[in-house]
């Protein structure tokens, strides 16, 4: 098999050209072959899936190995990024991997006649199971970047056993299920049995020689896998670096022989249960605990793991590690990271306090993902104490010292000094991770224009009065090779056909398709690849849920975790409102009839979060009703699919025609939902709120359906006193909606199952669903009348494509490389 010659891996400004897909098919088709024979007693189209997925991996590995070997030669030239992240969403990894070798088309004829399609051969492939939303998701995408420009860099995350969980819905019930993606292996990973580093739990400090030593009372040992992620159009292929947990001896031999067999293992399950699932529920102090020593695994390990190459590649020059390597913080989850990066410094290579924290803060940055204060982390001081004294009393360093220069710069504000520590000293004592993240770096940014204003004009309000320079955006982006090129086939030939393939390589040039949007053929050629998509995902819907969706009506979707500042429950209120409209007015509201409608829903609610999890149930009520009303028909269908991932994300995206992305003004970071539905082809209707309104700008705001309240009115209701039940006792149809629900028209004429729910809307509606309700209704009426105009209905779609140019996660990539990652750090 030929090799990939390290020359061969370019750097970010110009990437290597593709090889030929013919000089690959020779190599794939020989190892395939060997892979397959040694499966002869596995299912075919099984054994043929791991067999290919063999191949592609064994020629990935050989770029993996070339993009290694150059960057560890490329000096003071480029910085290394680490990027640091509890969650890496990656679905499938077959196809991206046949797609950047050129080798997905010409599949069939290299495997055989009589092979599987290659969409046959997916649907055998587990999705990776690592992370749970679009803060995951984001993740994945940036390695796929990562890779395509040629930067430098490592994801490390954890690997999970068993990941989130598993969606099952029984009797309109979320049931959480392990989900074993890891069952029959993972071929995409790469063990690195040589790459092994302690992490230590609990202990004491101890003082010698002048220098604080932690000595920990446990240690797990953090072993290395190695996911490969290959970039598009180039050799160089990323590496996500996960870190599974195994114990630092074996058995207790001697309590084994005297028959305590649990006792003699029980070191083994302590370890393990660090990789079983992400997010462990931490409503219990057990799921608290295991989610702190989860995040300082990952920090530890990763830390330790960037210092060694570093070391390793400069000869032992420690003192150059932030000037050549990023350390970026994705979200509050990793920031631990400059408190070990400090203890290493300190206490392992014997650097002052002074040169440390200037390296740690040259070095690291960190991405805020949310404004609202109680999703940033914090943890209760006994706990931090007794998992991580050492990094307690660095933290105590890091907040004198910060506090010495709050103080010199705002004299006689305590109050702020208070706001600003990063312990909060309020009821139980905790540490503030977001203000360690802040204070630790050089650069911190939001991930949309609106988030990025907001974070430093309410969150960290007082750190941008302190430091004004250190607050930059970096809007969120999403890859084009998966969520289109790969998602959508149908579309990309014919936006290769009306445009050119350009935008394949440079997402910008889907600004050519503006002055072509009005073309009448154009326009029912789009029509046409958004019904094959349509009708794929009709037969998924009969399929799995048993209900017959008529392709022709407008699909409506909703899908993202469920939250109620998502507000899935105003999409639901919609939807009681048409069915109860419906069965008052069959003529519909001009007498025109009604436009049918098929809803859909899909995501799920964290294990502990009780109104999430009454929310589905609440759309399997309304469903179970809705579908099964005769009066209705198809003119309205509701449906819930199970068991939200990255694959069928990929079958409901290419097919929606209407996007909702109905967050409360001023809660939605970015959203990258929003820009993958927009990419394919489908309408959003939308409040002025994160993405949205870049998106807005970009396509022009009369090509998105805006409604609500905008951010400074729903501050100004909610300082003004809101009070929902005005809305209820104004708006009759909003009080027969409610009504309904609590009256049990829904659920079996039970009135306690969501009377917790409705009275939370009538007495506090915190997210302003009922405030919102009329516009969004009236909204809703917009599209009807629009989707009943095909011709002006696909124009709207072409518009919302064509400016969909600047969303890339390559563009987002270069602005991290030229605004966070290559700035100097700040004194």
């Amino acid at each position: 098999m030929p090799k990939t010659p390290s020359s061969a891996v370019k750097s970010a400004e110009k990437p290597a050209a593709q090889a030929p897909a013919a000089d690959l098919s020779a190599d794939f088709r020989q190892l395939y072959r060997r892979a397959l024979a040694q499966r002869s007693d596995a299912e075919r189209d099984v054994a043929t899936s791991a067999a290919a997925s063999e191949a592609a991996r064994t020629l990935l590995a050989e770029r993996w190995a070339a993009t290694q070997a150059a960057d560890a030669k490329r000096g003071a030239k480029a910085k290394r990024v680490h990027y640091l992240s509890m969650e890496f969403l990656m679905g499938r990894a077959m196809h991206n991997a046949l797609a950047a070798l050129g080798l997905d088309a010409s599949l069939p004829a290299t495997l055989g006649k009589g092979a599987p399609s290659l969409q046959a051969l997916i649907a055998h492939e587990p999705d990776a199971a690592l992370g749970n939303g679009g803060l995951g998701r984001l993740a994945a995408c940036f390695l796929d970047a990562f890779a395509t420009l040629g930067l430098p860099s490592f994801g490390y995350g954890l690997r999970y056993e068993h990941g989130m969980f598993a969606q099952l819905i029984q009797d309109g019930r979320q049931i959480e299920l392990p989900d074993e993606w890891l069952r029959n292996g993972n071929p995409w990973e790469l063990l690195r049995p040589e790459l092994r580093y302690p992490v230590g739990f609990g202990g004491m400090v101890v003082a010698e020689g002048g220098l604080r030593r932690w000595v920990p009372a446990e240690t797990i040992l953090a072993q290395a896998y190695d996911f490969i992620v290959p970039g598009h159009a180039t050799e160089r292929v990323s590496t996500l670096r996960q870190w599974n947990a195994q114990p630092s001896h074996s058995i207790d031999f001697a309590a084994f022989c005297r028959g305590e067999h649990l006792a003699a293992a029980a070191h083994l399950l302590e370890s393990e249960r660090l990789n079983w699932v992400l997010y462990p529920d931490d409503s219990t102090p057990a799921g608290r605990e295991l989610r702190l020593r989860q995040e300082f695994f990952l920090v530890s390990a990763s830390v330790q793991d960037m210092l060694a190459r570093h070391l390793r590649e400069t000869k032992d020059d420690i003192h150059s590690f932030g000037r050549l390597n990023a350390v970026h913080l994705n979200d509050t989850h990793p920031a631990l990271a400059p408190a070990e990066l400090m203890r290493l410094l300190l206490d392992e290579h014997g650097l002052g306090w002074d040169e440390a924290w200037a390296i740690t803060r040259q070095a690291t940055s960190y991405t805020n993902h949310t404004l609202m204060p109680e999703a940033l982390e914090t943890w209760a001081l006994p706990l931090f104490e007794r998992l991580l004294p050492r990094h307690l009393e660095i933290v105590y360093e890091i907040n004198a010292r910060f506090l010495a220069e709050v103080r010199a710069r705002f004299p006689h504000d305590e109050a702020r000094v208070a706001r600003m520590s990063l312990i909060d000293e309020q009821g139980e004592r905790r540490v503030r991770m977001a203000t360690l993240a802040v204070v630790a770096s050089h650069t911190v940014n939001g991930v949309s224009a609106l988030h990025s204003d907001l974070m430093v004009q309410t969150l960290f309000a007082d750190f941008a009065a302190l430091w004004p320079e250190r607050f930059t955006n970096v809007t969120n982006g999403v890859t084009p090779r998966r969520w289109l090129a790969q998602a959508n086939p149908g579309l990309s030939a014919l936006l290769d056909k009306t445009i050119g393939d350009g935008w394949r390589a440079d997402l910008g040039e889907l600004k050519k398709l503006a002055p072509k949007a009005a073309g009448k053929k154009l326009g029912q050629d789009f029509l046409k690849t958004k019904q094959a998509n349509k009708q794929r995902l009709a037969d998924y819907i009969r399929r799995e849920l048993g209900l017959a969706v008529n392709p022709d009506s407008l699909f409506d979707v909703q899908i993202k975790r469920i939250h109620e500042y998502k507000r899935q429950l105003l999409n639901l209120l919609h939807v009681v409102a048409r069915y109860q409209a419906i069965v008052a007015n069959p003529e519909g509201p001009n007498g025109q009839g009604w436009q049918p409608r098929t809803v859909v829903f899909a995501g799920k609610a964290a294990s502990a979060y009780v109104a999430a999890k009454q929310i589905i149930q609440l759309i399997h009520d309304v469903a179970r009703v809705v579908n099964s009303d005769p009066r209705v028909g198809d003119k309205l269908k509701l449906a819930f699919l199970p068991n939200y991932g990255v694959s069928l994300a990929e079958i409901i995206i290419p097919a929606a025609d209407l996007s909702e992305q109905i967050s409360t003004a001023g809660t939605e970071a970015s959203g990258t939902g929003n820009m993958k539905f927009a990419l394919n082809g489908a309408c959003t209707i939308g409040t002025w709120d994160g993405a949205n309104i870049e998106m807005a700008q970009g396509m022009g705001e009369d090509n998105m359906f805006v409604f609500g309240l905008r951010t400074e009115q729903v501050a100004q209701i909610k300082a003004a006193g809101y009070d929902p039940r005005l809305h209820y006792e104004e708006n009759l149809q909003l009080r027969g909606v409610l009504d309904a629900i609590v009256g049990g028209a829904f659920s079996h004429h039970d009135h306690d199952r969501y009377k917790g729910l409705v009275h939370t809307l009538l007495t506090r509606d915190p997210y302003l669903l009922l405030a919102d309700f009329s516009s969004y209704v009236a909204t809703q009426l917009e599209v009807d009348a629009l989707y009943a105009q095909p011709a002006a209905w696909a124009e709207r779609a072409l518009r919302n494509i064509a400016g969909m140019g600047f969303f890339s996660v390559d563009r987002t990539i270069g602005e991290y490389r030229d605004k966070v990652w290559a700035v100097p750090a700040k004194r």
